[in-house]
């Protein structure tokens, strides 16, 4: 009567993946049917030197608009470093100064001359018959309260081309008007690069 010997298991295990590894081989080996070594698909077709592999189209970001008004924000005004020159101007040649002007991007420049609308705090400057005629729109309260000094891209110079506007001092609000882009001077100093001509004003309560 013949002894039937049972082999351990994970010698099973390993006879059992060496079968399966030879099955593997053999069907990839160069002795394979043609059917067996076809491609599946069309084979990719590499680029021409030079050319580069296409994007997905993307539509461009329609510009935000308050009526008849574009609306910018000081995220835009105030995002690029600006030095303010210690310098008066003077007679010298206009190649021997700092054009002030080149240190303003593209982007902010191209708002020059344009009906813009702009959320801020105000900071009456000028007040005519309880109505305020001439104001700074700031970026934050904290020249209005705290007496910090914002840096010259975050505030706009305005006067108004009505008869004035009521002043709102404790909560933000929204002046539209002609916004002009560049170096305002006040004798031979640099004193702001934004002002606008204010048409209306809207804030909670008005």
């Amino acid at each position: 009567m013949k002894t039937r010997t049972t082999l351990p298991a994970k010698t099973s295990a390993l006879i059992a993946a060496a079968t399966l590894s030879a099955t593997l081989c053999a069907l990839l080996s160069p002795t394979a049917t043609a059917a067996e070594k076809a491609p599946r698909g069309a084979p990719i077709q590499p680029l021409a030197p030079g050319a580069a592999a296409s994007k997905p189209s993307v539509a461009p970001k329609a510009a935000e608009t308050d009526g008849e008004f574009a609306v910018v924000g000081f995220d835009k005004l105030s995002t690029f470093k600006y030095d303010v020159p210690d310098d008066v101007v003077t007679n010298a040649p206009a190649a021997v100064l700092k054009d002030p002007d080149q240190q303003i991007p593209a982007a902010v420049k191209a708002y020059n001359g344009k009906r813009v609308s702009l959320k801020g705090f105000m900071l009456p400057l000028k007040v005519e018959g309880g109505l305020v005629t001439e104001l700074l729109i700031m970026r934050d309260q904290s020249m209005c309260c705290y007496g910090a000094v914002p840096k010259i891209n975050e505030w706009v110079s305005v006067k108004m081309t009505s008869k004035g506007v009521k002043p709102v001092m404790d909560q933000a609000v929204t002046l539209s008007g002609t916004l002009k882009v560049g170096a305002i001077r006040e004798n031979g100093y640099l004193v702001g690069i934004y002002q606008m001509d204010g048409e209306k004003i809207n804030a909670p309560g008005l």
